[in-house]
């Protein structure tokens, strides 16, 4: 797997993440006005949703700082 293809997994992995974390913030603010019109909301799958894109977003984050980190010691251990 080339350095490219990770820092692009990395990146589309930290995408995705904000992309939950964003529909399911909306889902738990909207909550409490759903529940009151009637139509039921799933808040506890929200809220576990939201820290597994949580946690997805911060290990596609440590991916892509060490890979700069490796990157950074290529350059290093060849200059």
């Amino acid at each position: 797997m080339g350095v490219l293809s990770v820092q692009s997994s990395a990146m589309l992995g930290i995408q995705r993440g904000l992309d939950g974390l964003r529909k399911d913030a909306s889902e738990i603010a909207s909550a409490d006005q759903l529940n009151n019109a009637g139509q039921g909301t799933d808040l506890e799958g929200a809220i576990v949703s939201l820290n597994q894109n949580k946690v997805q977003v911060q290990a596609s984050a440590k991916v892509v700082s060490a890979l700069d980190e490796v990157i950074g010691n290529l350059i290093d251990t060849r200059a």
